[in-house]
């Protein structure tokens, strides 16, 4: 169940990736629902997020 959450979370930012707003909130919500190594795998999927759009930068200060 666990893995499902990521993988929504995953979806999700993909989706709102067009908006900076809703990509911070989104990456807010994440961090508290994901387990603690899934953060981490969440970390290197952001930031080949933010290679693609460089404006996602400022979520950064959200992740630990």
């Amino acid at each position: 169940m666990a893995r499902a959450m990521y993988e929504y979370t995953k979806t999700v930012l993909n989706k709102v990736s067009f908006d900076v707003t809703l990509f911070c909130k989104e990456v807010k919500k994440a961090l508290q629902r994901l387990l603690p190594y899934e953060i981490e795998e969440l970390k290197v999927f952001i930031f080949t997020l933010i290679r693609q759009n460089p404006q996602l930068n400022q979520c950064l200060i959200y992740l630990p």
